[in-house]
């Protein structure tokens, strides 16, 4: 089969249709490219229908429809690169998370830190190399040269709810200069200094628990998933005349305080309640206080919960020349770091094994775990696990023999000295290597084993497990069934030429009479319109299969259609894909006839689907060969 390079075929239709200047907008479905031209004289269909990639070329509805089939919005994906036209269109699928919640939680954290990953990776590994260059000598660390680069180092870390806020506004769709507002005032240097003071704090009268949000995570990624609610309440209640510059005013004078009155106690005293619950263990039972530091320090992190430990750790390296709080944290990070590095030798995707071989060196070298755990580990998740699984077992030896540190270092091999002078030097050294072994074993031998075709971390994608493996390949006799109850149409008579031509393999239609929509085949959803009109699933046998529930009906952009089922997810026959309110659809004057295509026809030995009839949902439409 001959390979589509997807930037040149972006660029010949663009040039095929007369260029940018000619082109209104630009937006997709299931499988072509939905253009308003301005001129279509100076379009040459003729050869944009030559190029190879296009299957034909079709104008319905005022739109130059292209038609790619499946990979459509790879086509739409580099045009936006080479264009503006394809910016906020609109009606490009997404992943939609799905399963239990903690996996929901997961996926959208990855998905925020995936376009910030490379230079956090960077800045990380600068870090790695700044410690190691300060502690054999080649750089002082109190010279100028050392203060710039530091900065530059540490900036990225200090200011991570800047970063965060422009990725999360893009994925709740907020305004994202309005977000780098928000995350700014929460950085700002003065609200740092209120966080420091020991002082009260009050907010028009209303006490305010301060702490230090520079480097958090979680409170930027609540507060502009409110933002976004906010800005669309305001966006329908206010008067058009003053509503560009008021929704953000208000959005700010909201948001600010609410996140500051809100999240800062309940951080706080969540985090002062761990630390006191954790260090009155240490004198109980220490083995447990250390499995729990090792184990869930880099969740603490995650949460900003850190922050309530560091007081105590401070203190306990003032008053008593150590802190055993600090002990743990050495195997919890190197797990982590191990099981990064397991992923780096692992993975067959050059793209993860880039940012993990950076990450895991940042990690063991200057205890900086966050390139390995947003770029690597949390979206794989089972590594996270893994390492969690290491820091438990690690924290609760190095607990065990009394070990801490005597001053405030990165846990990291370079900071290693500042853990040998207290407690028991041997556990220390065995709690750590087997928290490493651990992290780097389970992660190698049990961990997601990635193929090439996984999109590359900063592609903006949380990668599901289910793609982490090459589908089999299998012969014999599949049946693709009826996903809805209804009347046959032979593919003839369908009311669309692309479909009627067979131009996007064989199949058939049927009038539903009812709205819900269920899988035909057991596979994994490669696409979901998040319009909810259209479904591409491929089998674990290598069969693709296309529902496209109505005729032109992502004109509707959602309405009436309701997505049950979204990219990535894991699907049984039967299993629910949409909800579709017919009568809506009809009203809004489209066909709702509902096809079912194989789209790799081409490529199996024979597809054999039912003509005509009536058919109960779960019935047998179409056969197909290998």
């Amino acid at each position: 089969m001959t390979s589509v390079d997807y930037r040149s075929l972006a660029g010949e239709i663009l040039q095929g249709v007369g260029g940018e200047k000619n082109i209104v907008s630009v937006a997709h479905c299931a499988t072509r490219l939905r253009l308003k031209l301005r001129d279509e004289a100076k379009a040459n269909t003729a050869a944009v229908e030559k190029l190879s990639g296009v299957i034909t070329v079709m104008k319905a509805g005022g739109q130059y429809q292209v038609v790619i089939g499946d990979n459509v919005p790879t086509v739409y994906a580099e045009l936006g690169k080479m264009t503006k036209l394809t910016e906020d269109a609109g009606v490009d699928d997404e992943p939609v998370s799905k399963g239990n919640l903690l996996s929901r939680f997961i996926d959208l954290i990855s998905s925020i830190f995936s376009p910030v990953i490379w230079p956090l990776a960077a800045a990380g590994l600068l870090k790695a190399f700044l410690s190691l260059a300060t502690q054999i000598g080649l750089l002082d660390p109190a010279s100028q040269t050392n203060v710039i680069l530091a900065a530059t180092a540490d900036a990225l870390f200090y200011f991570l709810p800047l970063f965060l806020a422009v990725t999360a506004a893009r994925r709740f769709k907020a305004n994202q200069f309005t977000s780098m507002a928000i995350a700014g005032a929460l950085v700002y240097p003065s609200i740092v200094a209120l966080a420091a003071q020991p002082g009260p704090v009050n907010f028009a009268g209303i006490p305010v628990v301060m702490m230090n949000y520079s480097g958090s995570v979680i409170p930027i990624i609540v507060a502009i998933w409110l933002q976004c609610y906010l800005e669309r309440f305001l966006s329908r209640a206010l008067p058009s005349a003053i509503r560009n510059f008021t929704t953000p005013l208000l959005t700010l004078l909201v948001m600010v305080p609410l996140v500051l009155i809100t999240v800062g106690p309940i951080t706080t005293y969540v985090a002062q309640g761990l630390s006191t619950g954790i260090s009155t263990a240490f004198t109980v039972a220490p083995w447990l206080a250390g499995a729990i530091m090792g184990g869930f320090w880099q969740v603490f992190v995650l949460f900003g919960l850190h922050w309530g430990f560091l007081p105590g750790m401070l203190n306990e390296i003032a008053t008593e020349g150590h802190s055993l709080l600090f002990g743990p944290l050495l195997p919890a990070v190197l797990a982590q770091a191990a099981a990064t590095l397991a992923v780096a030798f692992r993975t067959r995707n050059k793209a993860r094994r880039a940012v993990a071989g950076p990450a895991a060196l940042s990690g063991f070298l200057a205890g900086i775990t966050e390139p390995g755990i947003y770029g690597v580990n949390l979206p794989l998740k089972r590594p996270f696990y893994f390492g969690i699984a290491g820091g438990v077992v690690g924290g609760a030896v190095v607990a065990a023999g009394g070990s801490g540190a005597t001053s405030f270092v990165f846990p990291s091999l370079l900071g290693l000295p500042a853990f040998t002078t207290v407690g028991n030097v041997f556990l220390l050294l065995v709690g750590t290597g087997a928290a490493v072994a651990i992290g780097f074993g389970l992660t190698f031998f049990f961990g997601p084993r990635e193929v090439e075709s996984v999109a590359a971390p900063d592609a903006g994608d949380s990668v599901p497990e289910t793609d982490l493996v090459s589908a089999p390949t299998m012969t014999g006799t599949v049946q693709v069934l009826a996903p809805v109850t209804g009347r046959v149409v032979a593919l003839k008579d369908v009311q669309d030429k692309v479909f009627a031509s067979g131009a996007m393999g064989k199949g058939l239609g049927i009038i539903p009479v009812d709205g819900r929509i269920y899988s035909p085949i057991t596979g994994t959803i490669k696409a979901a319109m998040k319009t909810g009109h259209a479904f591409g699933i491929k089998s674990d046998n290598g069969v693709e299969v296309l529902v496209h529930i109505g005729i032109d009906t992502v004109q509707m952009q959602g309405r009436g259609f309701e997505a049950k089922a979204a990219r990535g997810q894991r699907v049984q026959v039967g299993d629910l894909l949409a909800v579709v309110d017919l009568e809506t659809v009809a009203e809004a004057g489209y066909d709702i006839t509902t096809l079912v295509m194989v789209t790799n026809t081409a490529q199996l030995a024979s597809v054999n689907p039912v003509t005509e009839g009536t058919l109960a949902n779960g019935d047998a439409v179409i056969s197909v060969q290998f």
